[in-house]
């Protein structure tokens, strides 16, 4: 029996006191700080939780503070991978903007734009373009409010835009190498990033399939005739007068998406992919570098590198294509790292306190089977996002709640990574307290119970990861 485990056990009520202080202080943190509340406030009550945590296991369970801190240390730890990849993202956006791969990939999304599919449109827009960032937020930020001004002037309700708005936006923050939480929620349980990835196809997939057909419906009865055409032809005239658009740009994704065919590890992957970027950049925006270096011979060099640790900067006067494009760089991952730091120490002390321990076999009891277990971490994944306002929370605590559980049943990680993600991920815009529900019903104009029963893909995703379990399909096992 290891250290940890000779120490007494808690209580539920006792393990609960953390969780619901936790609770008070973010969503006092949300009515505060509204949009703002991940960035700093949520971080320190994290801290305090852990604080609260580690005088429960001192005082009351006796457990030596050496015990705790060196927990506290071990769980960090674990964290050094994903922070890496995150570094390695952050360059490689900013990378990927400056050689026109984003830009090209969002210039052919636009001009699929038509009247008469508007919706499903929406949808495919919106998940290429966060395919491409890594970021449901800046899609919605940017090409969103695009999106909902000529869904406007189309005469189709904006809580239908809205839902393909946040359904594509998902999709494309869900399935994409570049997304924090996509690169969080395996890293919580262990899973291998593309493996995690790919794992999520067969719960996802179906998902946007049955959305792109349900808004392709609506869309028939919502049909215009007429199109802000002057809006999209400006955002395209500025993409072609700023950047090389070039078909030949897509081959530099399509190597990152062989290479991760071929099971190359994620952190090499990402490291050619952004090495690589910097040479398309030298080949394909020489106009482009050389009127951000005046010329200057080693001005390159210096903006390239400025450019993958401040990310890229656009200036055209547009604020859509300047919001789009103005991203990246490793600086913007630090904010993110600093959320998966302090839930890392909250989760560490909720582990080594037996706390966590005694939340989740409370809720191991009433689990039955491969498929109660996945509706226990879907179910779980959700009442987080309700009840701490934070999806990042939401994701690491799931995460190391159901880890030993999934062990128990033979299962591997990835299938415990998928829940997750189906769980906390997608469900965290459909809550009106949550930061994704608030910020999304703020930059759109659209209140967060108005969009939620189109929002298909989010709603439709953990259903389907309840019922691919109950069917025992491709929850796959741990070798013997």
């Amino acid at each position: 029996m290891s250290k940890e485990q000779s120490f007494a056990k808690p209580s539920l009520i006792l393990s609960l006191i953390p969780v619901v202080f936790l609770i008070i202080l973010l969503s006092l943190n949300v009515i505060v700080y509204h949009d703002n509340s991940s960035y700093g406030p949520n971080q320190f009550a994290m801290l305090l939780a852990s604080c609260l945590s580690a005088l429960i296991g001192v005082f009351i369970l006796k457990i030596p503070y050496k015990v705790l801190e060196k927990k506290a240390l071990e769980t960090v730890s674990v964290a050094t991978q994903p922070i890496i990849i995150l570094l390695i993202v952050g360059a490689l956006i900013g990378v990927w903007i400056l050689n026109g791969v984003v830009p090209t990939m969002i210039f052919y999304g636009i001009k699929l734009i038509s009247p008469t599919i508007f919706l499903p449109i929406t949808l495919v827009i919106c998940s290429v373009v966060s395919l491409a960032t890594g970021s449901s937020w800046s899609t919605v930020g940017t090409v969103g409010i695009a999106l909902i001004g000529i869904g406007k002037t189309l005469g189709i309700p904006e809580e239908m835009v809205a839902g393909a708005i946040v359904s594509g936006s998902y999709f494309g923050d869900k399935m994409s190498p570049l997304s924090d939480t996509t690169n969080l929620a395996p890293a919580m349980v262990g899973a291998d990033l593309f493996e995690h990835i790919k794992h999520m196809l067969f719960t996802t997939g179906p998902a946007f399939i049955i959305s792109l057909v349900i808004f392709s419906i609506l869309g028939m009865s919502h049909s215009a005739h007429t199109l802000d055409a002057a809006s999209i032809n400006e955002v395209l005239v500025l993409l072609k007068s700023n950047f090389n658009i070039s078909v030949w740009l897509f081959l530099l994704p399509l190597i990152v998406l062989f290479l991760v065919q071929k099971k190359l590890p994620a952190i090499p992957t990402l490291l050619l992919g952004t090495f690589l970027g910097v040479i398309f950049a030298l080949i394909f925006q020489q106009d482009l570098l050389g009127k951000m270096t005046e010329a200057k011979p080693l001005s390159a060099y210096e903006k390239i590198l400025e450019v993958a640790f401040s990310g890229f900067k656009m200036e055209s006067g547009n604020v859509v294509i300047d919001k789009l494009f103005s991203r990246g760089g490793m600086s913007s991952m630090l904010n993110t790292m600093w959320i998966i730091f302090m839930a890392m120490i909250y989760g560490g002390m909720m582990e080594v306190t037996g706390m966590l321990n005694t939340i989740a076999s409370k809720i191991l009891s009433v689990v039955k089977g491969i498929g109660s277990l996945v509706a226990a971490t879907v179910g779980s994944s959700l009442f987080l996002n309700l009840t701490t306002s934070d999806q990042y929370i939401s994701i690491v605590v799931s995460g190391r709640m159901f880890k030993e559980a999934y062990k128990d049943y033979g299962l591997k990680s990835k299938n415990l990574s998928r829940a997750v993600e189906d769980g906390a991920t997608v469900t965290s815009v459909l809550i009106p307290w949550n930061t994704c529900g608030a910020y999304f019903s703020s930059i759109m104009g659209v209140s967060t119970l108005a969009y939620l029963p189109f929002a298909f893909f989010n709603l439709l995703s953990p259903v389907m990861s309840i019922l691919v379990a109950m069917s025992g399909k491709t929850m796959e096992k741990i070798e013997k």
